[in-house]
Formats: structure tokens, sequence, C-alpha cells
């Protein structure tokens, strides 16, 4: 059998939210961007944007599920983390580490 390397290890992923139009205005004012929204049979979703549909994307949707597992996704956001920080903090959302340096670049631990 041979290996198989995709080309992204992420294809898609799924966010949870509470509230679907909250979680809605909170990645649109953070990303600085617009969800789209669609209904594929089991209820409205709303889509983040890619340039590129081979690139990963995913959506987010409204559950009253809790889970006491994490989910992590890591968001490429615009400008200066410093201001994504910031614009975390203006929707309602928590910062929950310092900024994380690494070689390719630098992230922080947020909550929706």
């Amino acid at each position: 059998m041979s290996e198989f390397t995709p080309t992204n290890a992420v294809v898609w992923f799924e966010i949870p939210v509470s509230d679907l139009d909250r979680g809605t205005r909170f990645y649109e004012a953070v990303l600085q961007t617009k969800l789209s929204e669609q209904d594929m049979g089991m209820g409205p979703i709303r889509i983040f944007p890619v340039s590129n549909h081979s690139n990963p994307a995913g959506h987010l949707f409204q559950t009253d599920q809790k889970s006491d597992s994490q989910m992590v996704v890591h968001l490429d956001t615009p400008g200066k983390l410093e201001d994504t920080l910031t614009r975390v903090r203006e929707a309602g959302g928590e910062v929950v580490s310092p900024i994380v340096p690494l070689p390719a670049g630098q992230f922080a631990y947020c909550n929706d």
C-alpha cells in the first residue's frame, strides 16, 4: 500500500455555536469578512469565504449540545495579531492566552 499525502490535512471544519446570528457577527467582525448563508437540508449554516476553492474552508452551525472537549481551529486574520485580538474583545470574545511566537508567525488562543 502506498502512503497518501494530502495537499491539505484539513479539508473542512465546522464550528458549533449556540447562537448562529451572534456567532456570525463575531466571526465577521474578527475576520473582517462576510460569511454566506446556506441551508444544505440540515438547517442553516454560515460558510467562511476562501479565495481558492482548493483551500480548506468551513462553516458555523447552531447546536444546543454542550461538549467538555475543546475544538481548536487556527484562522488566518487580516492585519496585525494585536489588532485581531482587539476585534475579538470588541466582538464579545475572550483572549485566553498571551501571543505565542512561532518560527512561521504567531498566534493566540481565543474563545468566541
